[in-house]
């Protein structure tokens, strides 16, 4: 009813069969970028894919994660019927990085986008960049989220053209919760992986 895109992360060969219809972009995570499976059923996915850079920081994972989905490929999945097959696909053209931080810090400032810019001319991919405003880019302090988006906007207003989205973590209520054994107990619209601004915050 309200018309929004959806978004998931794909972190398996199986479940895109049945979920892919519904959503309009897809995340592959820093730690299954260089997944061969991921990069195999990512090339076959019906919805663009952003490729998150290393947790140590890297890009080349990224961008050969790019190179490597817009080609042809095969992977064992499962069809229509839900049997195992073997899945041919046609290369996804919408595959584009991911910039999240890494054990060395923050990369959404300009000298790392133009680095980024750099290394995704010089791998022949589209320059195309998604910023993660959260991870190691806000050292997973949801209250610092905001002030990365505002470098963020700053950068856009300046003029530049690559960057073409921010990732946000965001639920209804602030904070995170550990799932307690009483499942009762569980706090309303709080996340229960990683610490999220309010929905307040993110309007």
């Amino acid at each position: 009813e309200m018309g929004l895109p959806t978004s998931s992360e794909a972190l398996d060969p199986i479940s895109p069969q049945y979920l892919q219809d519904l959503i309009a972009w897809s995340a592959i995570g820093a730690r299954t970028t260089e997944s061969q499976t991921h990069r195999e059923m990512s090339s076959g996915l019906s919805s663009a894919v952003g490729f998150k850079n290393g947790t140590d920081g890297g890009l080349m994972v990224a961008i050969n994660a790019m190179q490597s989905v817009s080609s042809p490929h095969r992977f064992l999945g499962i069809n229509n019927e839900g049997q195992v097959s073997v899945v041919t696909t046609k290369g996804n053209a919408y595959a584009h990085v991911v910039l999240r931080g890494g054990n060395n810090g923050p990369n959404f400032d300009t000298v790392h986008v133009a680095q980024c810019e750099k290394a995704l001319k010089e791998g022949g991919v589209g320059n195309n960049i998604m910023i993660d405003c959260s991870h190691a880019n806000s050292n997973k302090d949801p209250e610092v989220q905001p002030l990365v988006m505002k470098d963020i906007t700053h950068q856009i207003l300046e003029g530049n053209k690559s960057i073409i989205g921010v990732m946000l973590e965001s639920n209804i209520n602030a904070g995170n919760q550990v799932i307690p054994n009483d499942l009762s107990e569980l706090k309303y619209g709080v996340s229960v992986t990683d610490a999220c601004m309010d929905w307040d915050t993110t309007e």
